[in-house]
């Protein structure tokens, strides 16, 4: 080898792989393809997988280093929403287990968040209808308690997204389970207006104990919201007076921590 060629292999600069990301599919989903996207534009390479592949073992979740449970109804929200996807994904607990003790992030938007909730790699209570009575289809707003330290928000304060659902109020187990959530800063995103105040409906779209929008667990790694971040990541996405392509740092974020 030349001195010249040399020089140029140890100048130029080493890039990154970029990191292997699981989008889980269940029956009745239907956000994995704006999902997939979302990832895409975060740097990940993004393979959507039906979770019967992971159930037959045709597919392994050590393959990858990123998981996200997207929105939809898996299932068709029988016996409640997120309720039968969870079961199913309890033959597949131990894997799912060593994922998220080895620190790799897992994300779960709307049905996904039901799902995380349901399987206890969250916790503090659970998600039940609305307290409106009635699906829930606009933009709303949240923001991140200061003491909440997930890498999973970085750079982020007050955000703007879209929510559709009709399941999605938090319902705490009890007081002293909110306080804690509150406290150790696993209340991850919380419903407020424009300008960053507390409000109930419908600034709280759902009623949501806390008005708990987000939760995350205590290790920082595992992150589960209702409004849906996936649908507000590029230019043109938002409506006026909301950041347009908001939602995009979640993504890469979660990119960036599972690149190590």
């Amino acid at each position: 080898m030349s001195a010249v060629a040399a020089h140029v292999r140890t100048t130029v600069p080493r890039v990154r792989s970029r990191p292997q990301a699981l989008v889980m599919r269940a029956p009745g989903t239907n956000c994995d393809r704006e999902t997939v996207i979302a990832l895409e534009l975060a740097g990940a390479a993004v393979e959507s997988v039906h979770l019967e592949r992971l159930l037959t073992g045709e597919r392994d979740l050590d393959d990858f280093a990123l998981v996200v449970l997207p929105g939809g109804f898996s299932f068709g929200d029988h016996l409640g929403a997120g309720a039968l996807w969870a079961h199913r994904l309890e033959a597949v607990r131990g894997s799912l287990n060593r994922f998220v003790e080895s620190g790799r992030p897992v994300l779960g938007i709307c049905n996904g968040f039901q799902a995380l909730l349901r399987l206890g790699l969250l916790n503090g209570g659970g998600l039940a209808q609305n307290a409106s009575g009635h699906f829930e289809c606009r933009w709303i707003w949240m923001q991140r308690p200061r003491n909440v330290r997930t890498p999973l928000l970085d750079g982020i304060d007050r955000i703007a997204m879209p929510i559709g659902h009709g399941e999605g109020r938090f319902v705490a187990s009890d007081a002293v389970a909110l306080s804690g959530l509150q406290t150790r800063g696993e209340v991850a995103l919380t419903y407020c207006d424009a300008n960053g105040n507390p409000g109930a409906y419908p600034v709280n779209p759902n009623g949501s104990d806390g008005a708990v929008a987000a939760l995350t667990n205590a290790a920082g790694n595992v992150l589960g919201l209702m409004p849906h971040p996936e649908r507000n990541v590029t230019t043109g996405q938002a409506p006026a007076g909301r950041q347009d392509g908001a939602g995009l740092a979640i993504f890469t974020n979660a990119s960036r921590m599972a690149r190590g």
